[in-house]
């Protein structure tokens, strides 16, 4: 069989309720807003990654060969690590700086907690 790519073919958003905490609580304020473009872009990009997943489900759910469902499955992490990308150096260039001059540096620590989480 031919290699099966869905990179920009599905978009699809979905509410799942796994009960896991992923460390991440709302309780603190930026103290500013994000662009509507770049947050809409981030999750379009999100929403794409979301279906190309069920796209890999739906490979596992055929039997399709693993070979090939592994290679789906790297593309979703590049996918994946890709907004992780944007959204940290948009995190830097705006969140942090404005931490750094509002001397916030619970912020910081916020920061490098994400990235232990990041890259373990």
């Amino acid at each position: 069989m031919s290699e099966h790519r869905h990179d920009d073919t599905h978009e699809h958003t979905h509410d799942h309720d796994t009960g896991q905490d992923h460390g991440h609580s709302h309780d603190h304020d930026h103290g500013h807003h994000h662009d509507p473009k770049q947050r809409q872009a981030v999750i379009h990009r999100i929403a794409r990654a979301g279906g190309h997943l069920n796209a890999v489900k739906k490979m596992v759910e055929d039997d399709r060969d693993c070979s090939e469902v592994l290679i789906q499955l790297a593309a979703v992490q590049s996918a994946l690590n890709s907004v992780s990308r944007i959204i940290l150096k948009d995190h830097i260039e705006h969140c942090i700086v404005d931490a750094v001059e509002e001397n916030d540096s619970e912020a910081i620590d916020r920061l490098n907690k994400a990235i232990d989480q990041m890259i373990k």
